[in-house]
């Protein structure tokens, strides 16, 4: 592990140089890719230099305490050296945490599509305070959210909104909370009081570019049709809506938000695109699950990953056993602590993985 650091370290100084050299400077392109590359690698160089720190720093305790001949001030260099050993155990697995192998993805965008599940009317509602609750956790973020496409209950909940969420590394805090959302609390119309059981879909999907999913012309069909619900004068009047079918997989995006086909068509595109990738991603994942045992939890739709138990002011995450009795706040989109815990978990699933690979 110190002879890969000790290359990092030395490959990024060597970016340091390049960033003060004028030819570099000249070149917006290079300086921008020079430039990433040497804040990708900051993170692991700072570490690794707080590492060496605590190393010297436990040299010199150890020395005073077999020189000090003052029980006071051995005392004092025993107190220390139990603190930086402690310090440079939590300094070595955050360090090996650093060096996992990146998912490529972590940087994307995402692809948020949340779907009514059973419960009815009261699975809609509940949909709706999901997508809210990532709008605002989104606000925390300062990422930007788009709607694509959303389709509203007679209650005003949502039967199925799709949006696209863009920012800084969105999809590497995002991509645990695909799969089944289960809420527990008494709905408004209910008369006798008794908590009632709904679920919803929630997926989260890295938005692929045209480098990740190439689209052929040939395997696509495009229909135009006129929009439906609200939007003034141009509704039923204009074929602005768009619906594309992707002819290999049959899979089926359809876009009506905008007044604009063009702008539709973008949208849905760019959905198609997330949901080809997606599936992909797929077939790579079970792929290796045929070697090696899969991470607990691997956002599979069809598994409840979550539940929202309101009348007991609680949130549980069931992969990783995590209870917390702050559902409002969670509600209001301080997602935080939850994203903390789950990116910490499967981190350690990874750290698992490569000692037994």
């Amino acid at each position: 592990m110190f002879g890969r650091l000790d290359q990092i370290e030395a490959r990024y100084e060597e970016l340091t140089k390049q960033l003060a050299s004028p030819e570099i400077v000249s070149d917006s392109g290079k300086y921008q890719k020079t430039a990433k590359a040497h804040s990708d690698l900051q993170p692991v160089v700072d570490k690794y230099r707080e590492y060496r720190d605590l190393k010297r720093g436990i040299e010199d305790s150890r020395a005073m305490i077999e020189s000090e001949t003052d029980a006071d001030m051995r005392a004092y260099a025993q107190e220390e050296l139990t603190s930086l050993e402690q310090r440079l155990a939590a300094t070595e697995a955050e360090l090996k945490v650093l060096l996992l192998p990146k998912d490529p993805n972590d940087e994307k965008n995402v692809v948020l599509e949340i779907r009514a599940g059973t419960g009815g009317d009261e699975a809609t509602l509940f949909a709706a305070e999901v997508f809210r609750m990532y709008m605002r956790y989104a606000e925390t973020r300062r990422w930007k959210v788009e709607v694509l496409s959303s389709s509203e209950s007679a209650v005003g909940g949502l039967k199925e909104v799709i949006a696209i969420i863009e920012g800084q590394r969105v999809y590497s805090q995002m991509k645990y909370e695909s799969g089944v959302h289960r809420v527990q609390r008494v709905p408004a119309t209910e008369t006798q009081g008794r908590v009632h059981t709904s679920a919803i879909t929630v997926a989260v999907m890295p938005e692929a570019e045209d480098v990740d999913i190439k689209i052929e012309a040939k395997d696509i069909r495009i229909d135009t049709f006129c929009s439906s619900g609200p939007g003034g004068q141009s509704v039923n009047t204009t074929y602005s809506a768009v619906r594309i079918t992707h002819l290999p997989t049959n899979t089926v995006v359809s876009c009506q938000d905008e007044k604009s086909q063009i702008k539709n068509r973008e949208k849905a595109m760019r959905v198609l695109r997330a949901r080809l990738y997606e599936v992909e991603q797929a077939k790579q994942q079970e792929a290796l699950a045929k070697e090696r045992k899969q991470m607990v939890g691997t956002g599979d739709r069809s598994e409840k990953i979550r539940t929202y138990n309101f009348p007991q002011n609680r949130v549980t995450d069931h992969r990783i056993g995590l209870t917390l009795h702050q559902l409002g706040d969670v509600m209001d989109g301080k997602l935080q602590p939850l994203v903390e815990a789950l990116v910490t978990h499967f981190q350690a699933e990874r750290l698992k993985q490569e000692v037994m690979a």
